[in-house]
């Protein structure tokens, strides 16, 4: 009888579980479904927009296990396909609304398995920090109408190098392991927040980036320093939906972003079962030669 009742108990939790998921899914499939039929023509809509699930899918996985925004990928492609810069960073602020949000709930939920190991005993106060800043510097690029100090194609190209560069420096560095931020880290943290907010308002791309190679310099755990760029880039890029998700003023290709939109959700899901069965060494260095070619090429170009 002792051994029944958590039997009972997992089950019941198993089954709460399995019931709360299928009612997620249900409810965004009805969503996804309700946004579908707004549009005209819907075979030759997924005719033409169709293949950009497999871009949400892959750029989400990237981001979600790395740490990196969805932009690294996204914005490669778009320029690829002419878009224009205002069209490829509204386009990428979308689909990393789902994306980047999915791997938020993703890695929380880990943390929450996790949260009294002590290598976790700074996530909550460095996502609150960082998020707070990255936001301000966000707007503050766009009220005060800061502009990158070059073109989108140019910015991001070398950006794109500098920062698979710095991966490669941040994973080669054997640190000392640190299981707690001091007062100068979370300064720090505040000043790579607010100018990661700026640098993601130019590219759709960059704060998440900046905290993760910063928390790995200073040996804060990967799987925590990837998790905190992952939920501060989801919280940066929703601060900018007034701009670029509800505006009547949007550029965003919304036909691309409506499946590429559901993929990013999917690719954000399994990302952190990747970056878990993976070495997060292996998955930084393969994605920062990734984007150093893809920077490389751009520049070229």
């Amino acid at each position: 009888m002792l051994s029944f009742v958590p039997t009972f108990k997992r089950k019941n939790t198993f089954s709460g579980q399995y019931y709360r998921s299928l009612t997620i899914l249900f409810l965004l499939l009805s969503a996804w479904i309700l946004w579908f039929i707004q549009f005209t023509q819907p075979i030759e809509l997924i005719k033409e927009y169709g293949k950009f699930v497999f871009l949400g899918v892959t750029g989400a996985i990237f981001a979600n296990s790395t740490g990196a925004g969805g932009g690294v990928i996204f914005i490669p492609v778009f320029s690829s396909l002419n878009f224009t810069e205002t069209q490829s960073v509204s386009t990428s602020f979308m689909i990393q609304c789902f994306g980047m949000t999915a791997g938020a709930i993703s890695w929380s939920r880990y943390y929450q398995l996790h949260h009294m190991d002590k290598t976790w005993y700074g996530f909550i106060p460095s996502i609150l920090l960082c998020a707070c800043f990255s936001v301000l510097g966000l707007w503050s690029s766009e009220l005060w109408q800061l502009t990158s100090p070059s073109s989108l194609h140019t910015s991001f190209s070398l950006f794109s190098i500098a920062l698979g560069i710095a991966i490669i420096f941040s994973s080669q560095r054997r640190n000392l392991q640190s299981n707690s931020l001091k007062s100068i880290d979370y300064f720090c943290l505040a000043v790579i927040g607010y100018f990661g907010g700026i640098v993601t308002a130019w590219l759709s791309v960059g704060v998440g980036e900046l905290i993760v190679i910063y928390l790995m310099l200073r040996g804060i755990c990967a799987k925590m320093a990837v998790a905190v760029g992952v939920v501060v880039s989801a919280i940066t890029v929703w601060s900018a939906s007034p701009i670029h998700v509800f505006s009547y003023n949007s550029h965003a290709l919304y036909e691309l972003v409506l499946f590429a939109g559901p993929g990013a959700i999917i690719g954000g899901l399994l990302a952190r079962k990747l970056a878990l069965f993976l070495s997060v060494k292996t998955l930084k260095l393969f994605f920062a030669s990734w984007i150093i070619l893809t920077g490389s090429v751009m520049l070229a170009n």
